[in-house]
């Protein structure tokens, strides 16, 4: 009886020990369980997710009843309830948030995680609108947020920026994923989601625009692209995804997440792991139209500068008409884009991180993410990147709204990358020089065959010049096929000097290409070789007092830099390395008032780089909450950006021009345009030609003030409305200025000896204003529908033509509109449906000039797209079925000049998904 008694009483104890709490979380709109809600023990980590029916199980760690429960699903309302004792509890019914509506939700500022108290601009994408995006992937997705940007410069290549000044290499945009900046330290900005996470481990992506270096850093100049992977002790289980569609698009993911528990049942340890490959055949960069740099058309005989072709750039011009007539200017043939980038874009990623509690409220985790892969990149040139690697390791120690402690170490590899416009030109200049291609081009012109065509000037050239340049012209314009057919007899003749005729395919072609791009170019050849790395450290810690309704949050974080390019990048040749740290610390205060209605907050925070000064970001914002459905925002906001290690370090001998870091200042530069005037002068009128100097002074860290305000509203319970304006003013905007080294000797016969090209990283003089004003909707009607929109206008408001502040290149206009509906069932009579959902989203883009390098600078015209897809629920296989496409409507669009026309892409997708 005794021993009876005592096993009662282990069993009673080790109940007592390890106590559960059940229950069902249902969607109240239409009865079906909701997947995927996260359920917590608030003030605590203890926490779960609900499963395929909506199910959770949640086990107390010496916790006393009553003890509260929160329930929160993205773009549901949060819940809470008393658990006052365990066992099942009721039924918790969810239901649509008014101001979470569709795929644009709005969320808070980092102080507060209180929903509509952000005095930021911010929207995101959570885990449900990821799934029911149209777009080929959530990353593309993006770009049909409000105030959001997003443009392709390849399949695998895509950039996100806000506020206007957009460029394919976004140094003005953060993208941390989980808090870890996902930059590549060579680049110093991240390649898109390149090499970021996979799209099955995104909880939610927010895109908070505009200054934000208060908390997020130097780097948050013009907005953060936050995303945040999926908790392992709350997303368990097995998920994979297959994709296919046009373009051999494949791609393949799958995550998997477990808890172990120790000897009391309490969760202790939880792992996840992930694995993703893509493979596709990108876009193809076909514009063979002339440059807007180009000083001919494309009805030029001789040739024009075309922009994807590369080598073409020379305009060969110096003979005179009377002694070359018709010969006029022409231009070498280069080589297509087609013929020298991989366009086999490839794409793996490999992630794993390991989480293990202390207690309730504290854990250490190791994370760790590998990236691989070949795609294209658009910076000054066109680049193949190719075979680049990419390693990031993460350890961080955080206890829930307290505190966090937070290292990472980033390496990259640039593996066989390299510059697909330099190799065009040393592949050119290895068969004929460009000088002596020039010379024997003009000595082949059959100057006889033009003179005996049909209309050539009959008048005088020495006693009646007007009259025949008047008569030559007008021959020019009759006998335009006949030239254009004596160009290419010449062409071909000048082509086969040298060592011959450079034609893709063949055993040279293939040969001279394989010798440069195997080669870096401290060897001669077109190779990167970067093997850069970072290292940061960030720690943050939070109070809470509550009796004066007040949080306080400080922080700081250090970071160093470690460029390693063996002079193929910077000035890192003969055994020098260089490093590059930076730190700062950052603090602000919350203050409630008048109850709940006013929030105040004031942060500030302070930056140094090693090679700069003190530089203080502070911010001020104030949110009143007018009624429960209604929030007026008001805040000034501040970011510094420090010069990027290109900025400071850069040596990049790019053939006709060497592009310079500018630490040190660069003195007795003279324009390109004084070298020019100076050799169209006859030799009598250099003498007194005046040579224009001038200097560069070192650059320096770039710096925004921006004022904006907003308004976030729901009417009628079911329409959400978020407008927002804002005024930015920048300072020492960090460009590039274009000058020449003259080597100039008077006491020689030919006083300029020689010219070097430099252009240098330099700060603007002026001051530069923006503005821009965005709206978006929200409209949930019929219970499971919704119509969503939104509209941004951006304008640069600086009427001075300063070369040295980076182009705008943003649309004026652009909008959004789109209609989705989810979980809907159709009955036929006794046919029913399988349970799907649809979206359909139509994006419209205002033309602009998109200004990068000369060979990549011209007109965008206006364009449109339209996006949709359907998917069906197969709860028997835990699987959803989604057909979808990209730009439906293959409307082939240039989103970036020197970049490809992007059209459909239609796909397939499977989702298999087993929680546990």
């Amino acid at each position: 009886m005794k021993n009876v008694l005592l096993v009662v009483l282990c069993l009673f104890s080790f109940h007592i020990s390890a106590q559960t709490i059940t229950g069902r979380v249902i969607d109240k709109r239409d009865n079906l369980p909701v997947i995927g809600a996260n359920v917590i023990i608030k003030g605590t980590i203890i926490g779960t997710s609900t499963g395929v029916d909506g199910d959770y199980e949640l086990t107390l760690r010496g916790q006393s009843f009553p003890v509260v429960v929160e329930v929160s699903f993205l773009g549901m309302t949060t819940l809470q309830f008393v658990a006052n004792r365990a066992g099942t509890q009721p039924p918790v019914y969810m239901d649509g948030d008014a101001a979470m509506l569709g795929e644009v939700t709005v969320i808070e500022q980092r102080l507060s995680q209180k929903q509509r108290e952000s005095a930021l601009s911010v929207v995101a994408l959570d885990v449900k609108a990821i799934a029911e995006t149209p777009s080929v992937s959530f990353y593309e997705s993006l770009g049909n947020l409000q105030g959001v940007d997003l443009t392709s410069a390849s399949i695998g290549f895509k950039i996100i920026n806000t506020r206007g000044f957009n460029s394919t290499s976004p140094v003005r945009s953060l993208q941390i994923i989980d808090g870890v900046d996902n930059q590549a330290p060579g680049l110093n900005f991240s390649l898109g989601n390149f090499v970021g996470a996979s799209e099955l481990d995104i909880v939610n992506v927010d895109i908070i625009a505009g200054a934000s270096s208060a908390f997020y850093g130097p780097s948050a100049f013009n907005g953060v692209v936050s995303m945040t992977t999926k908790d392992p002790f709350l997303f368990r289980g097995t998920s994979a995804s297959l994709k296919v569609g046009e373009r051999s698009l494949r791609e393949f993911a799958v995550r998997h997440a477990q808890v172990w528990q120790d000897s009391k049942g309490i969760d202790r340890f939880a792992w996840k792991l992930n694995a993703y490959y893509l493979e596709a055949d990108d876009w193809v960069a076909d514009n063979y139209g002339p440059t807007d740099e180009s000083l001919d058309g494309s009805g030029n005989p001789g040739g024009f500068d075309a922009v994807n072709i590369y080598g073409d750039e020379i305009a060969f011009s110096n003979a005179s008409v009377r002694s070359y007539p018709g010969l006029g200017r022409y231009y070498r043939d280069g080589i297509r884009e087609v013929d020298l980038v991989d366009y086999d874009t490839r794409n793996l990623k490999l992630a794993a991180s390991f989480h293990y509690r202390f207690d309730d409220h504290s854990e250490l985790i190791f994370a760790s993410n590998f990236g691989y892969g070949t795609t294209v990149y658009q910076g000054d040139n066109r680049y193949s990147l190719k075979d680049l690697m990419f390693f990031q390791n993460r350890l961080e120690w955080r206890k829930k709204d307290k505190f966090f402690i937070r290292a990472y170490a980033t390496n990259e590899d640039a593996g066989n990358t390299y510059d697909a416009y330099f190799t065009a030109l040393k592949m050119q200049e290895a068969v004929f020089e460009d000088r002596a291609w020039g010379a024997a081009y003009e000595n082949l012109w059959p100057v006889n065959q033009v003179r005996n065509l049909p209309g050539f000037p009959t008048a005088s050239f020495n006693t009646e010049r007007d009259l025949w340049m008047q008569q030559y012209n007008e021959f020019l314009t009759q006998n335009v096929d006949a030239l254009t057919q004596l160009h290419q007899q010449t062409r071909a003749g000048a082509n086969a000097g040298g060592l011959g005729a450079l034609v893709p395919g063949t055993p040279m072609f293939d040969s001279l290409f394989t010798h440069f791009t195997t080669r870096t170019f401290a060897e001669g050849g077109t190779r990167f070789f970067d093997r850069s790395a970072l290292y940061h450290i960030h720690g943050e810690y939070k109070w809470d007092f509550p009796s004066a309704r007040t949080n306080v949050t400080v922080g700081g974080n250090g970071r160093l830099f470690a460029p390693n390019s063996d002079g193929s990048i910077f000035s890192d040749t003969a055994g020098i390395r260089i490093y590059n740290y930076e730190y700062g610390v950052y603090g602000g205060a919350t203050k409630k008032l008048m109850g709940e209605l006013l929030s105040l907050n004031a942060t500030v925070r302070m930056d140094k780089n090693q090679n700069f000064g003190y530089y203080f970001s502070p911010a001020f914002s104030l949110v009143y909450n007018v009624t429960n459905l209604t929030t007026i925002r008001i805040s000034t906001s501040s970011a510094v950006r420090n010069p990027t290690l290109q900025d400071q370090y850069l040596y990049y001998n790019v053939g006709r021009a060497i592009l310079l870091g500018n630490l040190d200042g660069r003195d007795s530069l003279v324009p390109i345009e004084n070298v020019t005037e100076y050799l169209g002068k006859s030799q009598a009128d250099r003498n007194n030609h005046v040579w224009e100097y001038y200097d560069v002074a070192p650059v320096r860290p770039e710096r925004v003030q921006t004022l904006e305000g907003g308004v976030r509203t729901t009417i009628a319970k079911n329409l959400f409305l978020d407008a927002n304006y804002y005024y930015s003013w920048y300072r020492d905007f960090i460009g590039f200025n274009i000058g020449a080294d003259i080597d100039f000797d008077l006491s020689q016969p030919l006083p300029l000896q020689g010219v070097q090209i430099y252009r240098v990283a330099a700060n603007a003089v002026d001051r530069v204003t923006t503005q821009g004003f965005s709206f978006g909707y929200n409209y949930y009607f019929w219970k499971k529908y919704t119509f969503n929109g939104n509209y941004s206008w951006n304008r640069l408001n600086s009427e001075r033509d300063d070369p040295i502040i980076p182009a705008f290149n943003t649309p004026e206009h652009k909008f959004n509109v789109g209609i989705s509906g989810s979980d809907l069932q159709f009955e036929f009579g006794s046919l029913s449906l399988p349970t799907m959902g649809f979206a359909v989203n139509y994006r419209w883009i205002e033309g602009f000039i998109f200004e990068g390098s000369p060979q990549f600078t011209g007109a965008i015209d206006t364009y449109d797209m339209l996006d949709m897809q359907v998917s069906f629920q197969i709860p028997a296989w835990n699987s959803v079925l989604k057909i979808g496409g990209n730009n439906v409507l293959n409307n082939m669009a240039f989103q970036v000049y020197g970049g490809p026309r992007v059209g459909r892409l239609m796909y397939v997708s499977w989702l298999w998904d087993f929680k546990k």
